[in-house]
């Protein structure tokens, strides 16, 4: 992520109640819905980042994608929060040229299977 954009942390802050509601009755339990939610804030919050992050060095979409080497149109997508095709390497151009960095974070999923065995002990 990119880190220096004080933003509330969307995954801890309560959701409203109507929120709440529509996630119990349409995510939670089903494992590919939960995935696409969780995969879709993941590009919400990097999209919320990299925009936060332009407008306050003063920048447009097509000055930034001058610094970086790219089109407006490719930063266009980049901060659009259903764009599911970031690469690394861009997330990397578009951070340095806004004096930011990006991290990485890999950290174990939520009943997850361990590795090598099953999500059931020994009886």
């Amino acid at each position: 992520m990119l880190m220096p954009v004080a933003e509330k942390n969307t995954r801890t802050t309560p959701p409203s109640p109507g929120v709440a509601h529509l996630y119990d009755r349409y995510v939670a339990g089903d494992p590919k819905q939960r995935a696409a939610y969780e995969s879709h804030l993941d590009n919400a919050a990097i999209a919320r980042q990299i925009c936060e992050l332009r407008t306050r060095a003063g920048l447009t979409q097509r000055a930034l994608a001058k610094l970086v080497g790219t089109t407006a149109s490719a930063i266009c997508r980049i901060e659009d929060a259903n764009y599911q095709g970031h690469s690394l390497s861009m997330l990397r151009r578009v951070a340095a040229a806004l004096d930011a960095r990006v991290e990485v974070r890999i950290v174990r999923a939520r009943n997850a299977r361990p590795a090598g065995g099953s999500l059931s002990r020994a009886r």
